[in-house]
């Protein structure tokens, strides 16, 4: 089995290690966190997804001598002008959990009726063979959706009680691992690297 190491450090690791294992499990990929080889984090510096996941990717291939995957995802709320983005793990400051960035995000859309919070998850796959690959695989993926007033559901990590999905009508964290990976930014991300990595 081939080994990849996950080059992510925030908060959300845990739930994004568990959702990568799950994805990657059937492909022959066995994914490790960056954790497991003493990586140190990344300063994410960049100003775009695209920027940051490069950064990370280079920083865990570098440290672990694996290829390495990293995945930079936010999300982009409309009344915000595209707020939290690539804030979202630190939205309430540098030290804060999931549930204080999803205080801060309720508290800056009091205001907002529901008609105008519209919201979209984005995520940014940069998988690199190596630290010096000149030619990372990028991938994104989107997921649209609205923010609620309240949190709804116990299920996944971040945002996701608070992202609710018109089509499925569920928050992300009222959906079953299996479906939110069909559906999701990471998992519609995951597929085309998926693709592009059997090209």
């Amino acid at each position: 089995m081939k080994r990849i190491v996950l080059a992510s450090g925030n908060r959300g690791n845990r739930g994004k290690l568990a959702e990568f294992q799950q994805l990657l499990a059937q492909t022959g990929w066995n994914v490790a966190a960056q954790s497991d080889f003493a990586v140190p984090e990344a300063a994410e510096t960049g100003l775009s997804f695209v920027e940051n996941a490069i950064i990370k990717a280079r920083n865990a291939a570098q440290h672990s001598g694996l290829p390495a995957l990293a995945d930079d995802s936010g999300l982009e709320v409309d009344a915000l002008h595209g707020a939290p983005g690539i804030y979202s793990a630190r939205f309430a400051g540098e030290n804060a959990d999931d549930d204080a960035n999803n205080r801060k995000l309720l508290e800056q859309l009091a205001a907002v009726p529901e008609a105008e919070r519209s919201a979209r998850f984005q995520c940014v796959l940069v998988f690199m063979r190596h630290a010096a690959d000149p030619s990372p695989l990028i991938c994104q993926g989107t997921w649209e959706g609205r923010v609620l007033n309240a949190a709804r559901g116990a299920n996944g990590f971040g945002y996701d009680p608070l992202f609710f999905v018109p089509d499925l009508q569920q928050t992300s964290a009222e959906l079953s691992a299996e479906i939110k990976n069909r559906h999701s930014h990471r998992g519609q991300a995951l597929a085309k690297l998926l693709v592009a990595l059997n090209a």
